[in-house]
């Protein structure tokens, strides 16, 4: 049975894993490919906010950065809460 703990990881793993794979098929996919719309719908809502608030910085997209570096440090906090 998995805890507390656990599912943070996981599902932490799983929204860097996703992440990455929606920037991979950015360079990839056609933007009418069903499975680039899955992982667009997916990201997308979490980038949204992220990009409102970053300056314009040309053609660099640096908001899945920060979301990724948003997740792992909502998963440490969240593990150190757990522990205590």
């Amino acid at each position: 049975m998995l805890g507390a703990a656990d599912i943070v990881r996981v599902a932490a793993s799983l929204l860097t894993l996703l992440v990455f794979v929606d920037i991979l098929v950015h360079f990839v996919l056609d933007v009418y490919h069903p499975v680039r719309r899955v992982l667009d719908s997916l990201v997308e809502p979490m980038l949204a906010p992220i990009r409102r608030i970053l300056p314009r910085t040309g053609s660099w997209d640096l908001s899945p950065i920060v979301l990724l570096l948003l997740v792992q440090v909502t998963e440490q906090v969240l593990l150190r809460l757990l522990a205590s």
